[in-house]
C-alpha cells in the first residue's frame, strides 16, 4: 500500500526540518510537533484561542501544530506558535500577546524546554 503524505511543499520541509533539529538538540517535542503535522488533513489539530486561554498560564509559550481559530477570547499574554493562524486569530494573539510561526520558536529555543504543545 502507498503512504500518501501532504503535498504542500512547505509543510513537508518543515517537517523534515522539525525531525532533523529534533535529532541535533536531543529534544523529542520537535518530533512530536512533526508527527502531529504529519496527520492526515481530515486529523489535522485546529485550536481555538478559547482553549489556549484555558491552558495556559501568563508567560507561556505555545506551540500548536495545526491551526488557530479565532473563537473565544485571548486574556494572558502568551507566545503563540503555529502552523497557521486564522486572521481573526492573529489579530486577537497580537493585540495581547506575540503570534508566531513554529520556524521562528525553534530559532529562538532548539532545545524546546518550556514549551507547551496544545492539541
Amino acid at each position: 500500500m502507498r503512504r500518501t503524505m501532504s503535498t504542500n511543499i512547505h509543510l513537508r520541509r518543515l517537517i523534515h526540518f522539525l525531525k532533523k533539529q529534533s535529532r541535533q538538540n536531543e529534544a523529542s517535542i520537535w518530533r512530536d510537533v512533526a508527527a502531529y503535522l504529519s496527520n492526515p488533513r481530515r486529523k489535522r489539530v485546529e485550536v481555538n484561542l478559547s482553549r489556549i486561554n484555558r491552558n495556559a498560564d501568563d508567560g507561556d509559550i505555545i506551540v500548536v501544530p495545526g491551526k488557530v481559530l479565532g473563537s473565544g477570547v485571548l486574556e494572558k499574554k502568551v507566545t503563540v506558535a503555529a502552523w497557521r493562524f486564522s486572521e481573526q486569530a492573529y489579530q486577537k494573539i497580537k493585540s495581547v500577546g506575540e503570534a508566531i510561526s513554529i520556524e521562528e520558536l525553534l530559532e529562538r529555543r532548539p532545545e524546546g524546554k518550556n514549551i507547551k504543545i496544545i492539541t
